[in-house]
């Protein structure tokens, strides 16, 4: 009988972190396609995030049929971003990437992705996807024109005033080497529920040295779930001002602030006036929060950066931000 102190597990070359939550009706299609993808140097950790429906089950099946698969149930609901953590913190692979638990690949996707950051050598590598919406189905790229060659993530965050690599956060749009992991680069923010992936992209442009884009196509994006935080007017939709009151003070905190923090506070800007635009899709004691909360946050902005975004704006944008601005805000207004 072997000893278990010189147990030699298999090497794993890649970690494919796939959150689950209340998505009985999706996971086949996606743990299907993680078969099409699998390989003997691949591990695909499933975390249930204390889903309420029979998701459970069809997870505990998978870690009987899916080659390299492992299962992990949270006991509480935590979230995307947590979830997300779980499976990093499990990962024993030499690169990580993520799959939504409603989402899923091209065959022979993921051996072709691993290919290509093999070849380029780089910290992390973005992807296009393919995002569907019923039967249709459209081609969305990373905002970054140079393919297949390694740059500088820095570099890649600017300019303010057009969308750019930092506003295609998607966590599952790539694959990243462990190194950021070891660097303390690829978690999340626990407790997160939505925009969990904006501080995550920013810190990785701001810290990582080195990426790429790549136009491989793989990844399938579900949009329209019923279930998903995007199509759910409640108060978890009200976490994106956590999330990008994070990514202003980290930014704030950076050696090249001056350039940095203008986009971070644009992008702050044009995300509260998407939600004020579409304020009849939540509950009403929300959508009240919403604006208390949002006068609250360009209060908090540097003030000369405003101005400077909102003059940068179009009319219709700046002028209702501006009106959010002049309101009162309670005291201890925070997200």
């Amino acid at each position: 009988m072997p000893d278990p102190a010189f147990t030699v597990f298999p090497v794993v070359k890649l970690s494919v972190i796939v959150p689950f939550y209340n998505v009985q009706q999706y996971a086949p299609d996606t743990l299907k396609s993680l078969r099409a993808n699998a390989r003997d140097d691949f591990e695909f950790i499933l975390v249930d995030d204390c889903s309420r429906d029979e998701t459970p089950d069809v997870l505990a099946r998978a870690e009987r049929e899916l080659p390299g698969a492992v299962h992990v149930r949270h006991e509480k609901n935590g979230g995307l971003a947590t979830a997300r953590n779980t499976g990093i913190d499990r990962a024993r692979g030499e690169y990580l990437t993520f799959l939504d638990g409603d989402d899923w690949l091209a065959p022979g996707y993921y051996p072709r992705l691993l290919s290509v950051i093999e070849g380029l050598g780089c910290d992390f590598v973005r992807t296009d996807h393919v995002q569907c919406t019923g039967r249709a189905r459209s081609v969305h790229r990373v905002p970054h024109g140079r393919r297949a060659v390694v740059l500088d993530p820095r570099e890649a965050i600017l300019p303010a005033d057009r969308s750019t690599s930092v506003d295609y956060p998607y966590a599952w749009a790539g694959i990243y080497h462990r190194r950021l992991v070891d660097r303390g680069l690829l978690h999340f923010t626990d407790g997160l529920r939505t925009a969990e992936d904006r501080p995550w992209i920013w810190r990785l442009h701001r810290e990582a040295q080195s990426f790429a884009v790549t136009g491989l196509l793989g990844v399938h994006y579900r949009r329209g779930v019923a279930s998903s935080l995007t199509q759910i007017g409640d108060v978890r939709q009200l976490d994106f001002i956590r999330a990008f009151d994070q990514v202003v003070e980290e930014t704030a905190k950076d050696r090249a602030a001056d350039r940095l923090l203008p986009k971070a506070v644009r992008t702050y800007c044009a995300i509260i006036s998407h939600h004020l635009g579409s304020i009849e899709r939540f509950e009403p004691p929300v959508a009240r929060k919403l604006k208390s909360l949002s006068a609250a946050a360009l209060r908090r902005m540097p003030q000369g950066v405003l101005d400077d975004a909102l003059d940068s704006m179009d009319v219709q944008r700046a002028t209702r931000l501006r009106r959010l601005r002049r309101r009162p805000v309670a005291t201890g207004a925070a997200a």
